[in-house]
Protein backbone atom coordinates (compact mmCIF):
# COMPACT_ATOMS: atom_id res chain seq x y z
CA UNK A 1 0.00 0.00 0.00
CA UNK A 2 2.43 2.25 1.08
CA UNK A 3 4.35 2.39 -3.19
CA UNK A 4 0.97 3.34 -3.86
CA UNK A 5 1.63 6.69 -2.10
CA UNK A 6 5.58 7.10 -3.25
CA UNK A 7 6.42 9.93 -4.65
CA UNK A 8 7.57 7.75 -7.94
CA UNK A 9 3.83 6.62 -8.28
CA UNK A 10 2.10 9.99 -8.59
CA UNK A 11 4.41 11.35 -10.97
CA UNK A 12 3.87 9.25 -12.84
CA UNK A 13 0.27 9.09 -13.15
CA UNK A 14 0.79 13.06 -13.39
CA UNK A 15 2.69 12.21 -16.52
CA UNK A 16 0.48 9.82 -18.06
CA UNK A 17 -2.76 12.18 -18.00
CA UNK A 18 -0.74 14.87 -19.39
CA UNK A 19 0.32 12.55 -22.21
CA UNK A 20 -3.03 11.86 -22.90
CA UNK A 21 -4.12 14.95 -23.01
CA UNK A 22 -1.15 16.21 -25.83
CA UNK A 23 -2.90 12.67 -27.76
CA UNK A 24 -6.39 14.05 -27.40
CA UNK A 25 -4.98 17.18 -28.65
CA UNK A 26 -3.19 16.18 -31.74
CA UNK A 27 -5.97 14.15 -32.25
CA UNK A 28 -7.95 17.35 -32.64
CA UNK A 29 -5.05 18.95 -34.59
CA UNK A 30 -3.70 21.02 -32.29
CA UNK A 31 -0.95 19.62 -31.48
CA UNK A 32 1.52 18.47 -34.36
CA UNK A 33 1.79 14.85 -34.18
CA UNK A 34 5.81 14.90 -35.22
CA UNK A 35 5.67 16.91 -31.64
CA UNK A 36 3.60 14.35 -30.04
CA UNK A 37 6.11 11.63 -31.20
CA UNK A 38 8.64 13.75 -29.24
CA UNK A 39 6.60 14.28 -26.34
CA UNK A 40 6.37 10.47 -25.62
CA UNK A 41 9.72 9.67 -26.89
CA UNK A 42 11.40 12.04 -24.49
CA UNK A 43 8.44 12.63 -21.57
CA UNK A 44 10.19 12.20 -18.04
CA UNK A 45 10.65 13.69 -14.57
CA UNK A 46 13.38 13.75 -12.05
CA UNK A 47 12.00 13.83 -8.68
CA UNK A 48 15.13 15.46 -6.88
CA UNK A 49 14.82 18.50 -9.55
CA UNK A 50 11.35 18.46 -9.06
CA UNK A 51 12.04 19.42 -5.12
CA UNK A 52 14.54 21.75 -6.11
CA UNK A 53 12.22 23.64 -8.48
CA UNK A 54 9.71 23.53 -5.78
CA UNK A 55 11.75 25.27 -3.49
CA UNK A 56 11.62 28.28 -5.74
CA UNK A 57 8.48 28.48 -7.56
CA UNK A 58 6.43 27.13 -4.36
CA UNK A 59 3.95 25.15 -6.80
CA UNK A 60 4.00 21.27 -6.87
CA UNK A 61 2.78 21.04 -10.31
CA UNK A 62 4.58 23.40 -11.92
CA UNK A 63 8.05 22.34 -10.34
CA UNK A 64 7.13 18.95 -12.20
CA UNK A 65 5.95 20.65 -15.50
CA UNK A 66 9.37 22.25 -15.28
CA UNK A 67 11.33 19.33 -14.45
CA UNK A 68 9.37 17.34 -17.78
CA UNK A 69 9.93 20.09 -19.95
CA UNK A 70 13.71 19.93 -19.57
CA UNK A 71 13.87 16.77 -21.04
CA UNK A 72 11.31 17.30 -23.65
CA UNK A 73 12.69 20.12 -25.07
CA UNK A 74 10.76 22.71 -27.50
CA UNK A 75 7.78 20.54 -27.90
CA UNK A 76 7.31 20.55 -24.06
CA UNK A 77 5.18 23.75 -25.31
CA UNK A 78 2.00 21.73 -26.03
CA UNK A 79 2.20 19.97 -22.76
CA UNK A 80 -0.35 21.36 -20.10
CA UNK A 81 -2.53 23.02 -22.91
CA UNK A 82 -5.40 24.74 -21.63
CA UNK A 83 -5.33 22.30 -18.59
CA UNK A 84 -5.21 24.05 -14.57
CA UNK A 85 -3.02 21.86 -11.82
CA UNK A 86 -6.40 19.99 -10.64
CA UNK A 87 -7.01 18.78 -13.76
CA UNK A 88 -3.89 16.99 -13.31
CA UNK A 89 -4.03 16.47 -9.16
CA UNK A 90 -7.68 15.22 -8.78
CA UNK A 91 -7.79 12.94 -11.83
CA UNK A 92 -4.77 11.39 -10.34
CA UNK A 93 -5.93 10.97 -7.11
CA UNK A 94 -8.67 9.46 -8.46
CA UNK A 95 -6.32 7.28 -10.29
CA UNK A 96 -4.09 6.59 -6.64
CA UNK A 97 -7.13 6.29 -4.98
CA UNK A 98 -8.65 3.68 -6.96
CA UNK A 99 -5.29 1.64 -6.54
CA UNK A 100 -5.27 1.95 -2.59
CA UNK A 101 -9.08 0.52 -2.68
CA UNK A 102 -8.24 -2.69 -5.01
CA UNK A 103 -5.77 -3.28 -2.22
CA UNK A 104 -8.28 -3.26 0.73
CA UNK A 105 -10.07 -5.43 -1.17
CA UNK A 106 -7.65 -7.95 -1.47
CA UNK A 107 -7.03 -7.29 2.58
CA UNK A 108 -11.16 -7.72 3.37
CA UNK A 109 -11.12 -11.14 0.71
CA UNK A 110 -8.48 -12.55 2.82
CA UNK A 111 -9.84 -11.79 6.26
CA UNK A 112 -13.15 -13.42 4.76
CA UNK A 113 -11.74 -16.30 4.08
CA UNK A 114 -10.42 -16.76 7.81
CA UNK A 115 -13.43 -15.97 9.31
CA UNK A 116 -15.34 -18.24 7.08
CA UNK A 117 -13.02 -21.02 7.97
CA UNK A 118 -13.42 -20.45 11.49
CA UNK A 119 -17.42 -20.07 11.55
CA UNK A 120 -17.04 -23.81 9.42
CA UNK A 121 -15.13 -25.30 12.41
CA UNK A 122 -16.81 -23.82 15.41
CA UNK A 123 -20.90 -24.28 13.95
CA UNK A 124 -21.30 -26.04 17.00
CA UNK A 125 -19.54 -24.62 19.37
CA UNK A 126 -21.47 -23.82 22.27
CA UNK A 127 -20.99 -20.91 24.16
CA UNK A 128 -22.67 -18.20 26.19
CA UNK A 129 -24.11 -15.56 24.26
CA UNK A 130 -23.69 -12.06 26.11
CA UNK A 131 -25.98 -8.68 26.21
CA UNK A 132 -24.83 -5.49 28.49
CA UNK A 133 -21.69 -7.88 29.44
CA UNK A 134 -24.27 -9.91 31.07
CA UNK A 135 -25.26 -13.98 30.32
CA UNK A 136 -27.91 -13.76 28.31
CA UNK A 137 -28.76 -17.38 26.30
CA UNK A 138 -26.59 -19.91 24.61
CA UNK A 139 -25.02 -18.84 21.27
CA UNK A 140 -22.19 -20.49 18.85
CA UNK A 141 -19.04 -18.99 18.18
CA UNK A 142 -19.38 -20.62 14.59
CA UNK A 143 -22.51 -18.01 14.19
CA UNK A 144 -20.56 -15.24 16.07
CA UNK A 145 -17.62 -15.51 13.04
CA UNK A 146 -20.93 -16.15 10.61
CA UNK A 147 -21.98 -12.43 11.85
CA UNK A 148 -18.24 -10.86 10.96
CA UNK A 149 -18.38 -12.56 7.83
CA UNK A 150 -21.59 -11.03 6.87
CA UNK A 151 -20.35 -7.58 8.46
CA UNK A 152 -17.34 -8.07 5.48
CA UNK A 153 -19.46 -8.66 2.78
CA UNK A 154 -21.34 -5.70 3.35
CA UNK A 155 -17.98 -3.50 3.93
CA UNK A 156 -17.03 -5.31 0.42
CA UNK A 157 -19.64 -3.89 -1.01
CA UNK A 158 -19.66 -0.25 0.39
CA UNK A 159 -15.93 -0.14 -0.74
CA UNK A 160 -17.50 -1.28 -4.28
CA UNK A 161 -19.68 1.85 -4.06
CA UNK A 162 -17.05 4.18 -2.44
CA UNK A 163 -14.30 3.16 -5.36
CA UNK A 164 -17.15 3.93 -7.96
CA UNK A 165 -17.93 7.13 -6.52
CA UNK A 166 -14.49 8.54 -6.47
CA UNK A 167 -13.30 6.57 -9.92
CA UNK A 168 -14.00 10.14 -11.62
CA UNK A 169 -11.73 12.67 -13.36
CA UNK A 170 -11.60 16.21 -15.14
CA UNK A 171 -10.03 18.09 -17.78
CA UNK A 172 -12.29 20.92 -17.88
CA UNK A 173 -9.89 23.96 -17.07
CA UNK A 174 -9.42 26.92 -14.49
CA UNK A 175 -13.16 26.44 -13.35
CA UNK A 176 -14.80 23.71 -15.08
CA UNK A 177 -15.99 25.59 -18.32
CA UNK A 178 -14.00 24.42 -20.82
CA UNK A 179 -13.11 27.78 -21.76
CA UNK A 180 -9.47 26.66 -22.84
CA UNK A 181 -9.63 23.10 -23.51
CA UNK A 182 -12.02 20.60 -25.42
CA UNK A 183 -14.68 18.34 -23.81
CA UNK A 184 -13.24 16.00 -25.92
CA UNK A 185 -9.85 16.28 -24.06
CA UNK A 186 -11.70 14.73 -21.25
CA UNK A 187 -13.15 12.24 -22.73
CA UNK A 188 -10.31 10.99 -24.25
CA UNK A 189 -8.35 10.89 -20.92
CA UNK A 190 -11.14 9.33 -18.78
CA UNK A 191 -11.67 7.13 -21.54
CA UNK A 192 -7.84 5.74 -21.44
CA UNK A 193 -7.44 5.95 -17.88
CA UNK A 194 -10.87 3.93 -17.49
CA UNK A 195 -12.19 6.83 -15.07
CA UNK A 196 -15.70 8.21 -16.15
CA UNK A 197 -15.61 12.45 -16.37
CA UNK A 198 -17.60 14.28 -13.56
CA UNK A 199 -20.20 15.17 -15.14
CA UNK A 200 -19.88 19.07 -13.65
CA UNK A 201 -16.77 20.06 -12.19
CA UNK A 202 -15.35 23.25 -10.73
CA UNK A 203 -11.49 23.71 -10.89
CA UNK A 204 -11.39 20.45 -8.75
CA UNK A 205 -13.85 17.30 -8.51
CA UNK A 206 -16.43 18.00 -5.76
CA UNK A 207 -15.06 16.63 -2.20
CA UNK A 208 -18.28 14.73 -1.32
CA UNK A 209 -17.09 11.81 -3.64
CA UNK A 210 -13.86 11.60 -1.41
CA UNK A 211 -15.62 11.79 1.92
CA UNK A 212 -17.53 8.95 1.27
CA UNK A 213 -14.42 7.26 0.39
CA UNK A 214 -12.88 8.16 3.73
CA UNK A 215 -16.12 7.37 5.58
CA UNK A 216 -16.26 3.85 4.02
CA UNK A 217 -12.47 3.18 5.61
CA UNK A 218 -13.67 4.33 8.51
CA UNK A 219 -16.30 1.93 8.98
CA UNK A 220 -14.18 -0.65 8.00
CA UNK A 221 -11.88 0.59 10.75
CA UNK A 222 -14.58 0.47 13.42
CA UNK A 223 -15.70 -3.24 12.29
CA UNK A 224 -12.24 -4.35 12.78
CA UNK A 225 -12.48 -2.22 16.03
CA UNK A 226 -15.52 -3.91 17.10
CA UNK A 227 -14.23 -7.71 16.38
CA UNK A 228 -10.44 -6.44 18.21
CA UNK A 229 -12.54 -5.83 21.53
CA UNK A 230 -14.67 -8.84 21.12
CA UNK A 231 -11.36 -10.79 21.48
CA UNK A 232 -10.23 -8.28 23.88
CA UNK A 233 -12.94 -8.97 25.75
CA UNK A 234 -13.49 -12.81 25.52
CA UNK A 235 -9.29 -13.06 26.54
CA UNK A 236 -9.94 -11.71 30.14
CA UNK A 237 -8.68 -13.54 32.60
CA UNK A 238 -11.86 -14.79 34.25
CA UNK A 239 -13.52 -15.49 30.38
CA UNK A 240 -10.21 -16.76 28.73
CA UNK A 241 -12.72 -18.24 25.50
CA UNK A 242 -10.25 -17.40 22.86
CA UNK A 243 -7.23 -16.07 22.86
CA UNK A 244 -4.74 -13.58 19.69
CA UNK A 245 -1.57 -15.57 19.32
CA UNK A 246 1.21 -15.17 21.24
CA UNK A 247 4.69 -16.33 19.68
CA UNK A 248 7.59 -18.41 21.18
CA UNK A 249 9.77 -15.85 22.94
CA UNK A 250 7.20 -13.02 23.23
CA UNK A 251 6.68 -11.03 26.53
CA UNK A 252 3.94 -9.37 27.88
CA UNK A 253 4.96 -7.04 30.71
CA UNK A 254 8.70 -5.85 31.65
CA UNK A 255 7.47 -6.44 35.49
CA UNK A 256 4.79 -9.60 35.16
CA UNK A 257 6.25 -12.85 33.77
CA UNK A 258 2.81 -14.09 33.20
CA UNK A 259 1.00 -11.81 31.04
CA UNK A 260 -0.12 -12.62 27.55
CA UNK A 261 -1.73 -9.51 26.66
CA UNK A 262 -3.92 -8.57 23.78
CA UNK A 263 -1.66 -6.62 21.97
CA UNK A 264 -2.73 -6.51 18.45
CA UNK A 265 -6.20 -6.18 18.93
CA UNK A 266 -5.51 -3.33 20.79
CA UNK A 267 -3.06 -1.89 18.36
CA UNK A 268 -6.10 -2.32 15.91
CA UNK A 269 -8.42 -0.92 18.48
CA UNK A 270 -6.27 2.17 19.14
CA UNK A 271 -5.64 2.82 15.31
CA UNK A 272 -9.66 2.94 14.02
CA UNK A 273 -9.40 5.73 16.23
CA UNK A 274 -7.11 7.68 13.50
CA UNK A 275 -9.11 6.69 10.46
CA UNK A 276 -12.31 7.82 12.07
CA UNK A 277 -10.81 11.25 13.07
CA UNK A 278 -9.71 11.24 9.79
CA UNK A 279 -12.53 10.94 8.01
CA UNK A 280 -14.45 13.68 9.66
CA UNK A 281 -11.30 15.85 8.37
CA UNK A 282 -12.71 14.40 5.08
CA UNK A 283 -16.42 15.38 6.13
CA UNK A 284 -14.69 19.51 6.62
CA UNK A 285 -13.06 19.34 3.45
CA UNK A 286 -16.67 19.53 1.47
CA UNK A 287 -17.60 23.00 2.12
CA UNK A 288 -15.20 25.40 0.03
CA UNK A 289 -15.23 28.63 -1.02
CA UNK A 290 -17.11 29.30 -4.50
CA UNK A 291 -15.41 27.27 -7.36
CA UNK A 292 -12.30 26.15 -5.34
CA UNK A 293 -9.91 27.51 -2.30
CA UNK A 294 -7.07 25.54 -1.24
CA UNK A 295 -8.27 24.28 2.58
CA UNK A 296 -9.05 20.36 1.31
CA UNK A 297 -5.55 19.77 -0.14
CA UNK A 298 -3.10 20.36 2.81
CA UNK A 299 -5.52 17.51 4.51
CA UNK A 300 -5.81 15.61 1.99
CA UNK A 301 -2.07 14.80 1.36
CA UNK A 302 -2.45 13.20 5.11
CA UNK A 303 -5.65 11.59 5.47
CA UNK A 304 -6.11 10.03 2.95
CA UNK A 305 -2.50 7.93 2.27
CA UNK A 306 -2.46 7.99 6.08
CA UNK A 307 -6.10 6.03 6.52
CA UNK A 308 -5.54 3.57 3.62
CA UNK A 309 -1.86 2.76 4.53
CA UNK A 310 -3.81 1.86 8.29
CA UNK A 311 -6.22 0.66 6.94
CA UNK A 312 -3.95 -2.13 5.01
CA UNK A 313 -1.94 -2.64 8.30
CA UNK A 314 -4.81 -3.45 10.25
CA UNK A 315 -6.67 -5.63 7.86
CA UNK A 316 -3.13 -7.56 7.54
CA UNK A 317 -2.61 -7.71 11.32
CA UNK A 318 -6.32 -8.92 12.23
CA UNK A 319 -6.55 -11.57 9.75
CA UNK A 320 -3.11 -12.66 10.97
CA UNK A 321 -4.80 -12.82 15.03
CA UNK A 322 -8.20 -14.27 13.54
CA UNK A 323 -6.03 -17.00 11.55
CA UNK A 324 -3.96 -18.30 14.54
CA UNK A 325 -6.21 -17.09 17.35
CA UNK A 326 -6.56 -19.71 20.22
CA UNK A 327 -9.93 -20.99 20.67
CA UNK A 328 -11.03 -22.60 24.28
CA UNK A 329 -13.84 -24.82 24.09
CA UNK A 330 -13.66 -26.33 27.55
CA UNK A 331 -13.92 -22.51 29.04
CA UNK A 332 -17.32 -22.08 27.37
CA UNK A 333 -18.09 -24.64 28.65
CA UNK A 334 -17.29 -23.56 32.04
CA UNK A 335 -18.53 -20.42 31.52
CA UNK A 336 -21.98 -21.50 29.75
CA UNK A 337 -22.83 -23.33 33.33
CA UNK A 338 -21.29 -21.07 35.50
CA UNK A 339 -24.99 -19.43 36.37
CA UNK A 340 -26.25 -22.95 37.18
CA UNK A 341 -28.87 -23.52 34.59
CA UNK A 342 -30.30 -19.57 34.81
CA UNK A 343 -29.49 -19.79 30.92
CA UNK A 344 -32.63 -21.34 30.54
CA UNK A 345 -34.86 -19.03 32.10
CA UNK A 346 -37.21 -17.76 29.05
CA UNK A 347 -37.81 -21.55 28.15
CA UNK A 348 -38.97 -22.28 31.70
CA UNK A 349 -41.19 -18.94 31.46
CA UNK A 350 -42.46 -19.83 28.38
CA UNK A 351 -43.38 -23.36 29.42
CA UNK A 352 -45.47 -21.94 32.09
CA UNK A 353 -47.11 -20.08 29.88
CA UNK A 354 -48.09 -22.64 27.03
CA UNK A 355 -49.38 -24.33 30.62
CA UNK A 356 -51.82 -21.47 30.84
CA UNK A 357 -50.24 -19.30 33.50
CA UNK A 358 -50.25 -15.72 32.35
CA UNK A 359 -47.24 -13.86 31.34
CA UNK A 360 -46.55 -11.64 34.38
CA UNK A 361 -47.36 -14.72 36.77
CA UNK A 362 -45.03 -17.09 34.82
CA UNK A 363 -42.17 -13.71 34.87
CA UNK A 364 -42.49 -13.26 38.34
CA UNK A 365 -42.44 -17.23 39.40
CA UNK A 366 -39.23 -17.81 37.50
CA UNK A 367 -37.42 -14.34 38.46
CA UNK A 368 -38.12 -15.51 41.90
CA UNK A 369 -36.38 -18.68 41.38
CA UNK A 370 -33.65 -17.36 38.91
CA UNK A 371 -32.95 -14.78 42.13
CA UNK A 372 -32.43 -16.99 44.85
CA UNK A 373 -30.20 -19.35 42.29
CA UNK A 374 -27.97 -16.11 41.49
CA UNK A 375 -27.64 -15.25 45.50
CA UNK A 376 -27.15 -18.30 46.61
CA UNK A 377 -24.94 -19.84 43.79
CA UNK A 378 -27.20 -23.10 43.52
CA UNK A 379 -28.74 -25.08 41.03
CA UNK A 380 -31.76 -23.04 39.21
CA UNK A 381 -33.29 -26.65 37.93
CA UNK A 382 -33.23 -27.92 41.93
CA UNK A 383 -34.99 -24.85 42.84
CA UNK A 384 -37.68 -25.12 39.89
CA UNK A 385 -38.19 -29.06 41.08
CA UNK A 386 -38.77 -28.10 44.75
CA UNK A 387 -41.04 -24.99 43.70
CA UNK A 388 -44.73 -26.34 44.14
CA UNK A 389 -45.98 -23.80 42.13
CA UNK A 390 -44.09 -24.84 39.37
CA UNK A 391 -44.40 -28.47 39.75
CA UNK A 392 -48.23 -27.55 39.83
CA UNK A 393 -47.83 -27.16 36.18
CA UNK A 394 -44.73 -28.84 35.04
CA UNK A 395 -43.71 -32.24 35.60
CA UNK A 396 -40.25 -33.30 36.82
CA UNK A 397 -39.71 -34.57 33.56
CA UNK A 398 -40.79 -31.32 31.50
CA UNK A 399 -38.38 -29.31 33.98
CA UNK A 400 -35.68 -31.94 32.83
CA UNK A 401 -36.49 -31.42 29.41
CA UNK A 402 -35.98 -27.56 29.24
CA UNK A 403 -32.22 -27.56 30.40
CA UNK A 404 -31.19 -28.82 27.52
CA UNK A 405 -28.27 -26.63 25.64
CA UNK A 406 -29.04 -28.29 21.83
CA UNK A 407 -32.64 -26.63 22.10
CA UNK A 408 -30.25 -23.60 21.37
CA UNK A 409 -28.83 -24.89 18.19
CA UNK A 410 -31.71 -26.14 16.23
CA UNK A 411 -31.81 -23.51 13.98
CA UNK A 412 -28.01 -23.29 13.85
CA UNK A 413 -27.81 -24.97 10.33
CA UNK A 414 -30.45 -22.59 9.27
CA UNK A 415 -28.62 -19.59 9.48
CA UNK A 416 -25.71 -20.72 7.80
CA UNK A 417 -27.40 -21.74 4.81
CA UNK A 418 -29.04 -18.12 4.86
CA UNK A 419 -25.91 -16.95 5.32
CA UNK A 420 -24.37 -18.74 2.40
CA UNK A 421 -22.09 -20.89 4.73
CA UNK A 422 -22.96 -24.33 4.00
Amino acid sequence: MARIWEEENKFRKWLEIEIYACEAWAELGKIPQEALAEIKEKAGFNISRIKEIEKIVRHDVIAFLTSVAEQVGDASKYIHLGLTSSDILDTALALLMREAADQIFRRLKDLRAVLVEKAKEHKYTIMMGRTHGVHAEPITFGLKMALWVMEVDRHIERLHQAREMISVGKISGAVGTFANVDPRVEEYVCHKLGLKPAQVSTQIIQRDRHAQYMTTLAIIASSLEKMATEIRNLQRTDILEVEEPFEQGQKGSSAMPHKRNPIMCERIAGLARIIRSNALAALENIPLWHERDLTHSSVERVIIPDSTILLDYMLAKFTEVMAGLKVYPENMRRNLEATHGLVFSQRVLLALVEKGLLREEAYALVQRNAMEAWRKGVSFKELLLKDKEVTSRLTPSEIEDLFDYSYHLKYVDYIFERAGLK
